[in-house]
């Protein structure tokens, strides 16, 4: 993977030429699903040798700061890059993962900034009051300050944070681009087996964001997680998301699976007659990913989902599998985004 030197101004310039995000690239969560992951799957996380880190000062890397909205107060925030990116981190990855897998993350993170701060310069959001984003997850990535990393990380909070913050200086000029400009970089928590397509996930073709193998995911906790529901919540479930839905007498035919990726998305099911996609049906019961199965027992439907998440661009479970096997988190990025390359933007003198 080649390396450019590339400066900020530079990328700004160019940020015409940046192909619009849909809504539900920012919204159909990298965020959620990796913030669920950090709170709850933490304990499942195979745990590395604990090593207590020196946590580097945030004058160390003297670069722009981000403008970060603060919902709750109105204010703005001004935010070093190295800060957000390790409270990034701290939201979005476990602190127990290999540091491979954090410096990986971070990288994303980056990105992810870098794209939403030049797009903001370009086209503001008029919500955003000149902020480069808000604390708001539910549109923006995660990010915890490091007070709310503290409360986070509790008794663990030294050694965490700390691990995390040595990974994100180490990569902190990175950036991941594709034809000069920062990447649309997706991540989720684990997919089936196959990431997925930008395309078969959310109807446009990304061209770094295609179908690659991470078979380490089925080893991952909870890959594959079952959820019943009985006649009665199925119907209302059913009723209240799609209510066109002409749902018969014959339980058994209310939900059915059509067409399927072959990553395993659900690309198309039908619903008392009705064609949606696989992520109306996970939106509406609430499933893990839109790839699942579908059968009947008794008066209950049983739903399997494998992996966690839209299943686009980068695997968390993936990168932790890539970097106990002795990958590098170039090695990882090179393999969950396709074609890209790592950018070293210049700091600010």
């Amino acid at each position: 993977m080649k390396k450019q030197l590339i400066s900020i101004c530079i990328l700004a310039a160019s940020i015409i030429f940046l192909p619009a995000v849909p809504v539900c690239f920012a919204e159909n969560s990298p965020v959620k699903e990796s913030a669920a992951l950090s709170a709850h799957e933490t304990e499942n996380a195979s745990e590395p040798s604990a090593v207590l880190l020196k946590t580097p000062e945030i004058s160390d890397y003297i670069g722009t700061p981000y403008k970060v909205l603060d919902v709750s107060t109105g204010k703005i925030l001004e935010v070093s890059e190295l800060e957000y990116v390790i409270g990034a981190v701290c939201a979005e990855m476990p602190a127990s993962f290999e540091t491979e897998a954090l410096k990986a993350q971070a990288v994303a993170a980056h990105t992810y900034a870098e794209r939403q701060r030049l797009r903001e310069r370009s086209s503001p959001t008029k919500e955003l009051k000149g902020a480069d984003f808000s604390n708001d997850t539910s549109k923006y990535q995660g990010y915890f300050t490091k007070e709310q990393a503290k409360r986070f990380f509790g008794e663990n909070f030294d050694e965490n944070y700390a691990k995390i913050s040595a990974a994100a200086a180490e990569v902190l000029p990175c950036i991941i681009t594709f034809e000069d400009e920062p990447i649309i970089s997706a991540f989720h928590s684990m997919s089936s087996g196959r990431t997925e397509s930008a395309e078969n996930a959310w109807g446009g073709v990304v061209e770094y964001l295609v179908p690659v193998d991470s078979s380490s995911d089925t080893e991952a906790p909870k890959y594959r997680e079952e959820v019943r529901y009985t006649k009665e919540v199925l119907s209302h479930k059913l009723k209240t998301a799609f209510p066109q839905a002409a749902l018969g007498d014959d339980f058994t035919k209310w939900l059915s699976v059509g067409s399927v990726s072959d990553s395993g998305t659900v690309l198309e099911a039908e619903v008392g007659g009705m064609k949606v996609s696989g992520n109306d049906v996970r939106t509406a019961l609430a499933l893990r990913s839109a790839c699942f199965e579908v059968k009947y027992v008794g008066e209950e439907i049983v739903l399997t989902t494998k992996g966690y998440g839209h299943g686009v661009g980068m695997s968390q479970y993936g990168a932790n599998a890539m970097a106990a096997e002795g990958k590098t988190w170039r090695e990882i990025i090179g393999h969950y985004y396709k074609n890209c390359d790592i950018t070293e933007l210049k700091t600010a003198k």
